[in-house]
């Protein structure tokens, strides 16, 4: 779920040029000091205190935090000037050179950690400060990935019911529930080990991660991931037979090697981008209606709808895989990982990501165009060409706003929209 912003005006402190002396700077930093307290808590921002994130200067900085349960504070930035001037080494006999000097430098200081905010606002994961055990946990199972695979899931499996209504009863119900939970936790296991395994870098590009953030312990997380991965494997080994049990240690080892060394295949760009298509694009979708045609008692068969949102799907796994990357490229960098986003830029993979989602789309409304008893031929086209105005539109705010990292953020939320957005789509195409 998307964080609500809070505008919030925190006091500002202020200080004209007469503030010139050196005591009564002194006051000035410390009445900014006090202007703003902090918690025993913290204010937090991008995984920070506030004091971590402003640094020791004496700039007196009002950014709302973090509230307790809600999302992340999108906040208002004062500098004070006079404070500023004091930072940067006291004012010269005149005090306009550096007074100007100062507060150019506060100003550019206020902008980085509103930004940072901001982009932490945006972001697709939970930013919020965990609390508790539960919400760290929440956390670290990336609730935008756990949104994704429930909504895929259900989508399917209603197709396969609405395409054959007579074979369902309730009895199938419990059974469903338990290929769900299976797949969460895969889910949970998948991007748990890839915290672990990436948490100087998380410290870097997500410090509101909570192994990164210090609110899950290493070994706690380790724990999760083996109750994951023990307990997906065991409902999937005791319901659905032996080939779904395989399709789904495929998927845990994919996952595994795409995190843990020596291996480590996040390394590599391409590798990174077919084991995400893999196991998001074809192992879920085949076998979740490999699973489901099996339950309600009818072989296996690949239907329209199915087979398209497979392909599709695979497509748009694709454009996940190299997007997400966008505001990571800082640590990417710092620690060596290869990525389309490091290799590219910005810029470049924004488009890239985009073109493939156009080409997408265009597919989706050709091929229903010529196999028009296969598809609702008006809702397919009509709902397609919706998705290519949106991501046309939210591409261009993207380029308006510069590829800030907030921006960037935004954008890659968007992504994720249309990626659900398609699922909601699929039972009456």
């Amino acid at each position: 779920m998307v964080a609500s912003s809070v505008v919030f005006r925190p006091p500002v402190v202020a200080a004209g040029a007469a503030n010139r002396g050196a005591g009564r700077r002194r006051g000035a930093s410390a009445t900014a000091a006090a202007a703003w307290p902090v918690g025993r808590r913290g204010c937090y921002v991008g995984g920070r205190t506030l004091a971590a994130a402003v640094g020791t200067k004496g700039i007196s900085l009002g950014v709302v935090g973090r509230r307790r349960h809600g999302g992340t504070g999108r906040g208002e930035v004062a500098a004070s000037t006079a404070a500023a001037a004091s930072s940067a080494g006291g004012l010269s006999s005149d005090g306009s050179d550096n007074e100007a000097s100062a507060s150019e430098v506060s100003r550019r200081r206020a902008k980085e950690v509103e930004d940072e905010v901001e982009a932490d606002a945006a972001s697709v994961d939970a930013s919020y400060k965990a609390d508790n055990i539960f919400a760290a946990i929440w956390k670290f199972v990336r609730p935008h990935t756990i949104r994704g695979t429930i909504l895929g899931t259900t989508a399917i499996v209603t197709r396969c019911l609405l395409a054959n209504p007579e074979l369902f009863t309730l009895a199938l119900v419990p059974r469903a529930l338990l290929g769900l939970v299976a797949l969460l936790c895969g889910n949970g296991y998948i991007v748990g080990i890839n915290q672990i395994y990436d948490v100087d870098i998380d410290k870097v590009n997500k410090p509101f991660l909570p192994i990164a953030a210090g609110e899950l312990s290493i070994p706690l997380a380790w724990a999760a991931c083996g109750v994951f991965a023990a307990l997906g494997a065991g409902i999937v080994f005791t319901n659905f037979g032996s080939l779904i049990t395989k399709l789904y240690c495929l998927g845990l080892f994919l996952g595994t090697i795409y995190s843990v060394p020596p291996l480590r295949l996040k390394r590599s760009a391409v590798a990174a981008f077919l084991i995400i298509a893999t196991v998001r694009g074809l192992l879920l979708n085949f076998g979740v209606h490999h699973a489901t045609t099996a339950a309600i008692g009818l072989p296996f068969v690949w239907s329209p709808p199915i087979l398209f949102i497979t392909a599709f799907v695979t497509v748009f796994a694709v454009v996940i895989s190299i997007t997400k990357d966008l505001a990571d490229i800082e640590g990417d960098k710092k620690f060596n990982i290869e990525t389309f986003a490091t290799r590219l830029g910005v810029k470049g993979v924004s488009y890239l990501g985009s073109g493939l989602l156009l080409a997408n789309y265009a597919f989706a409304a050709g091929v229903a165009m010529y196999k028009a008893a296969w598809f609702n031929q008006p809702l397919m086209v009509g709902a397609h060409c919706l998705f290519a105005v949106f991501l046309v539109v939210k591409t261009r705010a993207l380029e308006t706003e510069g590829f800030t990292k907030a921006a960037v953020q935004r954008y890659y939320q968007n992504i994720w929209y249309l990626f659900y957005s398609e699922y909601l789509l699929l039972p009456f195409i």
